[in-house]
């Protein structure tokens, strides 16, 4: 289970926190890497797969996701997919991106990759621009 597009967080509650980055504060996982919203997305049900999660691999959940330091319990969620349940929060799904190899990278804001762009999300689950572009 260490494959890079396995969810760091699959084998237990996925917890999803606040953390301070260069983009202000942002929804991270447990380890503290950021966390996307894909665009194409137009509700909880997640429209990337294949190709899209293994660069963008989905924040995956086998308990309860737990809310930590600075999130919101109340918007947080689960949306199925094949082989368990994606979390989401504020109604949308959430990825991790490949790109990034270290907590607090933000390597995919702003990308426009498999049909849509992907930005971070901020403590209110909107997605978060930087600088008009």
């Amino acid at each position: 289970m260490k494959t890079p597009t396995s969810s760091s967080t699959s084998t237990a509650a996925a917890t999803v926190k606040l953390q301070k980055t260069s983009l202000g504060g942002i929804l991270t996982d447990g380890n503290g890497r950021t966390l996307y919203l894909f665009e194409k997305d137009k509700g909880p049900k997640s429209t990337c797969f294949g190709a899209c999660a293994a660069a963008w691999p989905p924040l995956t959940s086998k308990a309860t996701p737990m809310a930590g330091s600075g999130v919101t319990a109340a918007k947080l969620g689960t949306s199925p997919r094949s082989g368990g349940s994606e979390v989401t929060y504020a109604g949308h799904p959430l990825y991790l991106y490949a790109g990034d190899t270290a907590p607090g990278q933000t390597n995919g804001q702003g990308l426009d990759q498999f049909g849509a762009e992907w930005y971070a999300l901020s403590g209110a689950g909107r997605k978060v621009e930087e600088g008009g572009s």
